[in-house]
């Protein structure tokens, strides 16, 4: 990679008409909740909205018809994406199946594994968590020793996931796991997808700073999957995860958690801003447009089918340096105090404690660094 090539992002059909007519599905379904609810909203847990997304067709958009899906295009579902978190959604429940596992079941996964999980993913009812960082080896996921040994009965799974976001209310993880015993860095890794109601699975929360629950630790005691849990092929781990990672790094969350917090400022600043408010605003919205053009060539990459895995860690780490600075920069120019209660400081107040994690999810900076210094030949 000597550069990041822009793709064009031409999505089919009437994308007007497609944005128009989910506005006005919000306006009617879209709960009425608290604007800092609204903030980082692809975090918040609403079962009755993801069903009700699910039935009007703007969940398993990209999946084929005969597995409940919208046969649309990627391009159209990003569009869709983007409106939901602009607008604050609750859409947490179903984000990670929507995301990523169900594109992967679709691409790697048996014919028996599609026909069960995918029609409920589409339907909005069925919700996954992705079960790769470890303790001892974060997000270094070449380091990870969680082991499945291949029985006579079928997989059985010992070791431990750690900072597994929604594990406490998904039905299922879609798990790395090493399936050769002594085999080391990216050799000898497989994908297993595990029922979490399979007994020898416990899952213990981890609280934030914030008091928020949406971490976890997946411990696994001789837990026994079936053969069929094993998605794609043998050993083929590393490769298929690679392909999955492209998909959570590069979307318009990376650069709209914060979105909301730019609202308010822009809201509470009125009309005729002070020249200092007015210029961060110009700021923001430049520099968020810049991530917006880089994200959206990035899913033009993938829906031609190719792996923009250095393209899509530009913009995870450019995004999350941007919303993890918005709240600072904020905080630098206005007068709210830290116990205001108007939406801008609640909002701040939020955002301030919250964004340090956001480097974190889908990798951590250092680990980004590292793919984006090897894609530039760097290291």
């Amino acid at each position: 990679m000597q550069g990041f090539a822009l793709y064009p992002f031409d999505p089919p059909g009437d994308i007007a008409s497609l944005r128009a007519d989910l506005r006005a599905w919000l306006a009617v379904n879209q709960p009425q909740s608290d604007v800092v609810a609204r903030a980082n909203c692809w975090a918040s847990f609403d079962p009755d909205f993801s069903c009700a997304l699910g039935a009007a067709g703007y969940v398993g958009m990209t999946l084929p018809a005969r597995y409940g899906g919208g046969d649309r295009h990627p391009l159209e579902r990003y569009v869709v994406i983007e409106e939901l978190l602009a607008a604050g959604a609750p859409v947490g429940a179903h984000w990670i199946a929507d995301r990523q596992t169900a594109p992967l079941i679709l691409r790697y996964g048996s014919e028996e594994q599609r026909e069960r999980y995918l029609p409920g993913i589409a339907r909005g009812e069925l919700y996954a968590c992705i079960g790769l960082s470890e303790p001892g080896a974060g997000s270094d996921l070449a380091a990870v020793r969680t082991m499945a040994r291949e029985t006579a009965d079928g997989w059985r799974i010992n070791g431990q996931k750690i900072w597994t976001t929604g594990a406490h209310f998904s039905h299922i993880m879609l798990a790395l796991v090493r399936t050769e015993e002594g085999s080391e860095r990216n050799v000898g890794l497989s994908q297993l997808l595990i029922d979490l109601d399979t007994p020898g699975i416990t899952i213990r929360p981890i609280i934030d700073m914030a008091g928020h629950h949406d971490f976890n630790e997946v411990f696994f005691d001789d837990a026994l999957v079936p053969h069929g849990a094993l998605v794609g092929e043998h050993g083929q781990g590393w490769k298929q995860v690679t392909a999955e990672l492209g998909l959570e790094r590069s979307g318009p969350e990376r650069y709209l958690s914060s979105h909301a917090l730019l609202v308010a400022l822009i809201d509470t600043a009125g009309p005729d801003p002070a020249p200092a408010i007015a210029t961060l605003i110009g700021e923001l919205t430049a520099e968020m447009w810049t991530l917006r053009q880089l994200s959206m060539s990035t899913a033009a990459k993938l829906a031609a089918g190719e792996d923009p895995m250095v393209e899509a860690s530009v913009v995870k780490e450019l995004g999350n340096a941007f919303e993890q600075d918005m709240p600072r920069r904020v905080q630098a120019i206005v007068t709210s105090g830290w116990d205001d209660e108007d939406d801008l400081a609640r909002l701040l107040r939020a955002l301030l404690i919250a964004s340090p994690s956001f480097s974190l999810r889908g990798g951590t900076r250092e680990v980004i660094r590292g793919i984006i210094a090897r894609g530039l030949g760097l290291r």
